[in-house]
């Protein structure tokens, strides 16, 4: 029998359906008409463990998965803040949460009802006497009072045998269990705590959790045969999404500051970005594709998994229920006069930085007609303090639970690259480091485990390389040499390591140039964020040269939406279906297939940044031509490059990943294709790609903000919001920029 995540069932459904962007927009509909029926009364119980003590790693995230998981609910699904039950650090005690779920769950749900629990906290495993899995233990919760001798013995947890009988008794089919734990083991990667502690053949649960598993099954009138024949069968009811696979870690990750686990914040995140009602199966294949992107920058692979009861719904609606309200970004929970606190959930994590001072929202009313703007004056992790500062005419003040979606990004001029130093270095090694890094413009040294970072300065040890060995990585630098890993330290920044007699001072002084290629990168993401934010209608697509075969595409859903011409063209799908990052070899031949559906003409820039970082133009590629090389008609596609373009885009080394960026704007392009035409003479090139070097990057990245910018400011100080100096503006309704990621492989 097969090893499941959690409550270990077999013959249940995994979500490995190969679903793309482009079906969610066009079958949505369908789960609108279906879901179009009134549900009964929903309710949650939300569960989160920060404070674990008594030899446990304690974690940072879990509460504010709480919070995620009751905004959404509340926001976008339409759930009673009196309906949903909250149990954090201390009250999540083993009693505390049996009793909470028979009570708040069991005792109310009726027939219809909607019901999610959702646990973020430490996982484990503990001795199953009926062996329902070859290695004899069945997963657990951990609570806060669990216990733990890392020797063994008896803890507190609570068994996903226990789990299942509690899904049973609940008297309706619409159930949802989330959970963001795992049992890989407990341990630090780098800068992530895994949400795992350690378990195994040494540990029993208590007496108690079998005596209560027994009161259950007699008033369920189960046998402990039926029980054991039940659990086996399959999920109990409704749906279980689990965070990661069993040999995967589920990672308690620090944000722009703020901490979550890395799977609830990017699941609550996309399901406020939806445009239309979709399946759970649809949503976890989706929210998969978006941890294998983290994975690219973080070096963390979690593989989300899902298990659906068959029998009444093969393909059920998430959280058995319809959006309540639009997509969004944030919402207003509380006013007072002009001034409005926000919930910020529905931002991109890559360009959380972009949300601070300055950054500015629409406010939508239920129809999804803007009523105003509020502009963004601070913010603390997801919570933000705005003004606001504009209503449309005729609009009534701004009320609490009022959707907001983007309007303007801030990024900020002096946005730095955080770089984290290895926990290994010793006191001395840690201040020479310190030191050397904080003397480059822009770069920011930082100690691991508290704040976000995008790589670590350290030394590739023996001990590391051999864990490194065992991950399967290619191409290890050798023992002794410096170099950059990704925030897990289970990856390395290709090209980034030296020589093994390498001193500090020579790599961090060898690394500069890498440092500022990375930067750039980095200011790039926080233009791109959400494909789905921007308000124009553009799409692209990698298609295989020469063939109608569409690798993989992007567009940006909230201008497609917006349709209302029945005439628009639609791409086929594409090739790679199975929620994977498609995989292209060395060799094979692409093109770029870009089309403005907007009425007006756009500007396109293509940027292709593999994974040492290095960026290639793509288009404009005609530098004897005027700023309209970099121009596509209203109404019209373009392939790149085209027959008469006079090159051929080839997929090369270095193996990993690449990540393709198309940014479209309304606004001219001046200074960034400037700048490029000056490269292009100095290379003595008149037509075709060109590669800046990593000086010459960021000055791109930096023109191209400033164009950006100039087209935001001439629009958004006519609606009464002005923008401070020190940042740069992007406004949704005059560009998209979109990423599609591909993996080069031999």
């Amino acid at each position: 029998m097969k090893r499941r995540h959690f409550l270990q069932f077999s013959g249940s459904t995994l979500a490995t359906l190969g679903l793309s962007q482009l079906d969610i927009t066009q079958q949505a509909s369908k789960y609108t008409q279906v879901l179009a029926q009134n549900t009964g009364r929903k309710l949650a119980l939300l569960v989160g463990i920060n404070k674990y003590e008594n030899g446990m790693n304690p974690l940072n995230g879990c509460v504010n998965d709480v919070l995620l998981q009751k905004n959404l609910l509340i926001h976008r699904f339409g759930f009673n803040p009196n309906d949903i039950k909250i149990l954090i650090d201390a009250q999540a005690t083993r009693q505390g949460i049996l009793t909470a779920f028979e009570q708040h769950l069991i005792n109310q749900a009726k027939p219809g009802d909607v019901v999610v629990f959702h646990f973020s906290g430490h996982g484990s495993q503990v001795v199953d006497p009926d062996k329902d899995n070859p290695d004899g233990l069945n997963s657990t919760l951990v609570p806060i009072d669990s216990g733990y001798n890392a020797s063994g013995g008896v803890v507190q947890d609570i068994m996903g045998h226990t789990l299942f009988l509690l899904m049973y008794a609940l008297k309706t089919d619409n159930v949802t269990v989330v959970l963001d734990s795992c049992h890989s083991g407990g341990a630090k990667r780098g800068n992530f705590v895994v949400r795992s502690r350690n378990g195994g053949s040494k540990f029993q649960v208590l007496a108690d959790e079998f005596a209560y598993q027994k009161q259950w099954l007699k008033r369920l009138n189960l046998s402990n045969q039926d029980f054991i024949k039940l659990r086996r069968q399959g999920v109990a009811k409704g749906v279980v999404i689990a965070s990661a696979k069993r040999d995967q870690y589920a990672a308690d990750a620090p944000f722009n500051d703020f901490h979550a686990g890395a799977f609830t914040y990017l699941f609550t995140q996309y399901l406020w970005q939806q445009t239309a009602n979709q399946s759970v199966n649809r949503a976890v294949v989706d929210v998969s594709r978006n941890t294998k992107t983290l994975s690219i920058n973080s070096g963390i692979l979690q593989d989300p998994e899902l298990e659906v009861n068959n029998k009444i719904n093969p393909n059920p609606a998430i959280y058995f229920t319809p959006f309540n309200t639009s997509y969004a970004e944030a919402v207003v929970t509380q006013v007072k006069g002009d001034k409005v606190e926000l919930w910020l959930g529905g931002i991109d994590a890559r360009s959380l930085e972009a949300f601070n001072q300055e950054a500015a929202f629409s406010a939508v009313n239920s129809r999804g007609q803007e009523t105003g703007l509020v502009k963004l004056e601070s913010r603390q992790g997801l919570v933000g303090q705005g003004r606001f500062v504009a209503a449309a005419r005729g609009n009534s003040p701004i009320q609490p639970g009022t959707i907001l979606q983007e309007r303007i990004r801030g990024i900020p001029k002096d946005l730095t690259l955080k770089i984290g130093l290895d926990n290994s270095f010793d006191a001395n090694t840690a201040t020479q480091a310190q030191q050397a890094l904080k003397a480059i413009n822009r770069i920011t040294p930082l100690a691991l485990g508290q704040q976000e970072i995008q790589y670590i300065f350290g030394r590739m040890s023996q001990s590391r390389y051999q864990q490194l060995q065992k991950y399967q990585v290619k191409n290890l630098p050798v023992v002794g040499s410096w170099g950059l890993f990704l925030p897990s330290l289970d990856q390395v920044v290709v090209d980034s390591f030296g020589s093994a007699n390498e001193t500090l001072t020579d790599a961090v002084k060898r690394l500069q140039p890498k440092f500022k290629s990375l930067l750039a990168t980095r200011i790039v993401k926080q233009m791109v964020g959400n494909n789905s934010t921007s308000l124009l209608k553009v799409t692209a697509s990698i298609d295989i040269a020469g063939s109608q075969k569409i690798i993989s595409k992007a567009l940006p859903t909230r201008g497609i939406s917006k349709q209302q011409d029945g005439s628009v063209t639609r791409p086929n799908k594409p090739i790679i279906q199975d929620g994977q990052i498609p995989k292209l070899s060395v060799g094979t031949r692409i093109v770029f297939n870009i089309e403005n559906q907007e009425s007006v003409p756009i500007y396109i820039s293509i940027l292709v940044i593999d994974t040492a970082g290095e960026m290639a133009i793509i288009f404009p590629n005609n530098w004897t031509d005027s700023e309209d090389a970099a121009l596509l008609p209203a109404k019209d596609k373009r392939i790149i490059p085209g027959n008469d373009d006079g090159f051929k885009l080839t997929i090369g080394k270095p193996l990993g990943i690449t990540e393709a960026l198309i940014i479209s704007s309304t606004s001219p392009l001046r200074n960034s294709l400037k700048a490029l035409k000056e490269i292009a003479t100095r290379g003595k090139i008149s037509r075709g790609p060109i590669a800046p070097n990593n000086d010459e990057f960021l000055d791109i990245t930096d023109k191209l903000l400033t164009d950006l910018d100039n087209g935001t400011r001439g629009g958004i100080n006519v609606e009464g919001v002005q923008l401070a100096t020190g940042v740069r503006g992007v406004d949704a309704k005059k560009l998209a920029a979109m990423a599609i990621a591909f993996e080069v492989i031999n």
